[in-house]
């Protein structure tokens, strides 16, 4: 049975041509280890710049070369980008490269090989988080188990302005986590079709932390 994730309104999907040409390449699977890492960062990135659109900002005073002016800066605390261990580490660079000052913190969840339900086995967060607009990267959206474990612990912690950002998603994945956190704003660089029988993404890019740090 087909998902329609059209219903859910905190999901988008960020259909910008350079970022469909970078996934492309993403999942070709004589994409190097090297090249694999580069794209998942400057995917990131691209990713970044369209998801924070909505940034509040407050009007400083600056001293130009001809006069002085009141400008937008961006406006409250640093945010804090929150990666999933440790596929979401390769994400992190290309958010930095857009907030080099944000915070960062990491969560650990491990997936159970026959369940295929996430464990949790490290959280360490920026403070005071609950001030923080909170960025938690996953390359993939399968299940959906982990990233709705990490924003459980995001929001046990005191976090509550956070979006979640991954480059491939699957429909039974999107559904879970928009159900469960209808207050999160998620973001996908692409919408794949479905999940296969052992829970991988079809046709996805295959174990996106095995490629960013070429392990098997």
């Amino acid at each position: 049975m087909s998902i329609d994730v059209s219903k859910y309104s905190n999901f988008t999907v960020l259909d910008h041509p350079l970022l469909q040409h970078k996934i492309t390449m993403l999942r070709d699977i004589h994409t190097g280890t090297n090249q694999f890492r580069t794209l998942v960062s400057e995917i990131a990135t691209l990713m970044g710049y369209e998801a924070f659109r909505d940034l509040p900002t407050e009007d400083i005073e600056v001293e130009t070369p001809i006069e002085t002016c009141q400008s937008p800066v961006i406006a409250g605390r640093k945010m804090a980008i929150v990666p999933i261990l440790r596929a979401g580490l390769g994400m992190v660079d290309g958010i930095l490269t857009l907030s080099p000052t944000a915070k960062v913190g990491h969560i650990g969840l491990y997936r159970d090989p026959v369940t295929h339900e996430p464990h949790e086995y490290y959280c360490k967060l920026p403070r005071p988080i609950e001030q923080r607009l909170i960025v938690l990267l996953d390359p993939m959206l399968a299940t959906g188990g982990s990233a709705v474990d990490a924003l459980n612990l995001i929001k046990q912690h005191g976090g509550k302005n956070i979006k979640f950002m991954c480059i491939i998603a699957a429909p039974e994945g999107v559904a879970r986590v928009c159900e469960a956190h209808p207050d999160v704003k998620v973001y996908a660089g692409h919408l794949d079709r479905e999940l296969n029988e052992n829970k991988y993404i079809c046709p996805g890019l295959g174990d996106a932390g095995d490629r960013i740090f070429g392990t098997k």
